[in-house]
């Protein structure tokens, strides 16, 4: 089993770009897969982690609701926003800048064979990298994501996610809202869920910014250590 993941920060990158990369990535370690087992092989399959900060971006995942994105494709030009209907689950969520993204595309089979577990670490990353902040972050029943005050009429959501997964590789991952503007969630139904509020670390921390290389560098901390991987910083390639 080969835990090296190979970390690539992509910076600002346009989501249609970053989701070709994310496929291409993904096919890669496919094809690799299905070559191993037609040709009784024992090849290592890669494993890869993408940071990415989004312009402006509305995506809806494959079971979502179209009636939850709240604007016309005029009033998305007018915000300077962009929608793409995609592949992951889920339902409507945003990503842009003070956003960080991650993407992890995994070869389950190096790790452990199990979706489930896998979305709970992902959670758990979140939670844990959030308590470095004294922010109590926590799971929502049914509810895929990180949340704040769960239970109560000021419920919110921090961090959104969403992931494919085939042949146990999986792509797409999480949105942490860091410094997110977060008045683009107001042309959104978030996730699909009705009257819960989003929120970000800035909001919760009541500052003026928040250090997101910091933030990142927890977050791969706790990545790492939850899935027992070692890091291998790569250049992109594509």
């Amino acid at each position: 089993m080969n835990k090296k993941i190979h970390l690539h920060d992509l910076g600002n990158k346009d989501y249609k770009e970053t989701w070709d990369y994310q496929e291409h990535l993904f096919k890669e370690i496919v094809d690799l897969k299905i070559k191993n087992r037609r040709e009784e092989l024992t090849l290592e399959t890669p494993n890869y982690f993408l940071f990415v900060e989004h312009p402006h971006v509305y995506t809806l995942g494959k079971s979502g609701d179209m009636t939850n994105l709240l604007l016309s494709e005029k009033q998305l030009v007018d915000k300077g926003a962009t929608f793409y209907k995609i592949n992951r689950g889920g339902d409507i969520t945003y990503h842009g800048p003070g956003q960080i993204v991650g993407y992890p595309i995994l070869d389950l089979e190096n790790f452990f064979t199990d979706i489930h577990r896998y979305l709970r670490l992902l959670e758990e990353v979140i939670i844990l990298t959030l308590a470095e902040y004294n922010i109590i972050g926590v799971r929502s029943a049914g509810e895929t994501g990180v949340w704040i005050d769960v239970g109560t009429p000021f419920a919110r959501k921090i961090c959104a996610m969403g992931v494919r997964a085939s042949r146990w590789v999986t792509m797409h991952g999480f949105a942490l809202n860091v410094n997110a503007n977060l008045g683009y969630f107001d042309n959104i139904i978030p996730c699909g869920i009705k009257g819960k509020a989003v929120t970000s670390m800035q909001v919760e921390l009541g500052v003026d910014h928040v250090n997101e290389e910091e933030v990142k560098e927890k977050i791969l901390k706790h990545f790492t250590l939850l899935f027992e991987a070692e890091l291998q910083t790569s250049k992109v390639v594509y």
